[in-house]
């Protein structure tokens, strides 16, 4: 499943360092909650995601208080495409757990 969207930014404080994350929208979230796979730990999903000329593997994990699932922002990929602290990102996602 390939997914494309536009995501808003966000940031989650940690005791150590800030973290970045997009949510991935309402409807995506739910026709990735119907696709069958094995459970992985926290429910996290294995995806490959891109933005703008960056791609890189990770996970999206769900996010009980949003109801919608979280896509973690590497430092490295903010760097790259000069993603800020807020704003909206457009995003392709590919869900590897299938």
């Amino acid at each position: 499943m390939i997914l494309e969207f536009d995501a808003e930014v966000f940031r989650w404080a940690a005791r150590t360092q800030d973290w970045f994350f997009a949510a991935v929208p309402d409807e995506a979230s739910a026709d990735i909650r119907e696709i069958p796979r094995m459970r992985r730990g926290f429910g996290a999903v294995r995806v490959r995601a891109g933005i703008g000329g960056s791609t890189w593997s990770t996970s999206i994990f769900p996010d009980a208080a949003r109801g919608v699932y979280i896509l973690p922002l590497k430092q490295a990929i903010r760097r790259a495409e000069a993603i800020g602290g807020d704003g909206v990102v457009h995003v392709r996602l590919e869900v590897l757990d299938a």
